[in-house]
């Protein structure tokens, strides 16, 4: 287990309250840095309620977090309900632990309410106990009694505070935040499963540079960056917004889709600005990291000068190039307006990134789907085995299936055909939004 720091004893004590049918937890500590087990893992400081039926767990504005139904009809007791800070419920399954980790790099799989491009899991929003979990826990909780003579007063006022809470205000303050960033993040990056995805959205930049045919995720704004301004009050409105649960988050996602095409300073302006104001540094989390997606164009555009301030941020940063493909009749196909021969470039000088900064990771997409040329995954294999002499642990490439809702076991084939053959780290990259 790891030894958790615990800066908060006074300002948030743990407290607890117990009967035969309610016990009520505050301020557990969780796991205060992310990683990579086999077993169900809490983060941050959250309360916890639970009763015969359900499990129920809290962030530090008395908002439902996560949720877990003990009757025999649940499916797994190591599997749990995780609501985002854009109000989605997320299924986490375990798979078994059966080939989860190989195909995603963690040993969850997320199973969406929405459409998404994965090629493993099942549909467990179809199963009654889940679905009706997602949308009844408030009415459950409405049933527990209010201060008992022996509550303890902070039980009583968290209590009075959680239930008071009810969906349409989670909706209501989940569109202040799409609002605040101009916009839903449709796509967030892969590398921020590193984060568990809690994550603080900060848009810098609207809009991409392609507006690709195959894409399904990204919107069709003009790429235009935005004023330092506008950037400062996206920060004091982030700030007020995630309020006194901001203490549990590390992870900031600049945005849109192509935030590594924003003039050098603008990024750097954004970065520091949101480590300052979020205190990231006193954060329960440890390590801060970074996410951002950048396009080919704007990889080979950016100045190495770039990375040498990035690498000096307090921040471990994750940047996503969009490649899709290193063949050219598959590039025309999708219609990314880009040559086989900028990938190659891109592809490159991601690894001398990755060889020269320690604290950036440069990680890659391309496309999968069975109408694709041939020549699609033999380019692909150029690149990722071909071009690299001997394994390397830094890199990660990601392959996102081009179909939406449509499983295909030929596709996951080639897929674990390509993770065998890589030289870099491969996995499947599941769509997932803010």
């Amino acid at each position: 287990m790891l030894q958790i720091r615990d800066p908060y004893k006074t300002t948030h004590p743990e407290t607890a309250y117990q009967t035969d049918d309610l016990s009520i937890f505050l301020n557990i500590r969780g796991n205060n840095e992310y990683v990579k087990v086999s077993y169900p893992v809490k983060y941050g400081i959250f309360s916890r309620l639970e009763t015969r039926e359900m499990i129920l767990e809290f962030n530090l504005n008395h908002e439902i977090k996560h949720a877990r139904s003990k009757t025999r009809h649940w499916l797994h007791p190591s599997e749990w309900l995780k609501r985002t800070v854009g109000n989605d419920w997320i299924y986490y399954s375990s798979g078994g632990y059966s080939g989860v980790v190989e195909a995603i790099g963690e040993y969850y799989l997320p199973n969406f309410m929405y459409a998404t491009n994965s090629l493993l899991g099942g549909k467990p929003f179809e199963f009654p106990v889940i679905a009706d979990l997602c949308s009844s826990w408030q009415d459950m909780m409405a049933g527990i009694p209010g201060a008992l003579p022996d509550m303890p007063d902070p039980i009583a006022d968290w209590l009075e505070k959680a239930k008071s809470i009810h969906g349409p205000d989670l909706e209501k303050k989940a569109d202040h935040l799409f609002d605040i960033s101009g916009a839903r993040a449709t796509v967030l990056p892969p590398d921020a499963r590193h984060s568990d995805y809690n994550l603080i959205p900060l848009t810098i930049a609207d809009g991409c540079l392609y507006k690709c045919r195959f894409c399904k995720v990204k919107n069709k704004k003009p790429f235009t960056p935005r004023s330092r301004t506008d950037i400062q009050q996206q920060i004091q409105a982030l700030k007020l917004l995630y309020g006194p649960d901001l203490i549990n988050y590390n992870a900031l996602f600049l945005g849109e889709h192509d935030a590594l095409c924003a003039p050098k300073d603008l990024i750097l302006f954004a970065a520091n600005q949101s480590h300052d104001a979020f205190g990231f540094a006193h954060s329960f989390m440890k390590t801060p990291r970074m996410y951002l997606f950048g396009s080919v164009d704007s990889l080979l555009n950016a100045d190495m000068t770039l990375f040498e301030a990035l690498n000096r941020l307090p921040f471990d940063t994750y940047i996503n190039i969009g490649l899709e493909s290193h063949d050219q009749a598959t590039l025309d196909r999708i219609g990314k307006p880009i040559t086989a021969e900028k990938v190659s470039l891109a592809f490159d000088r991601m690894g001398e990134i990755n060889q020269t900064f320690p604290k950036i990771e440069m990680t890659g997409n391309f496309i999968m789907d069975d109408h694709l040329p041939p020549t699609h995954i033999q380019s692909m294999l150029d690149l990722v085995r071909d071009r690299i002499s001997r394994p390397v642990p830094k890199g990660s490439i990601y392959l996102s299936p081009l179909r939406f809702g449509k499983p295909s076991r030929e596709v996951l084939y080639d897929f674990y055909r390509l993770k065998t053959a890589s030289r870099l780290p491969m996995f499947l990259y599941i769509i997932q939004r803010l």
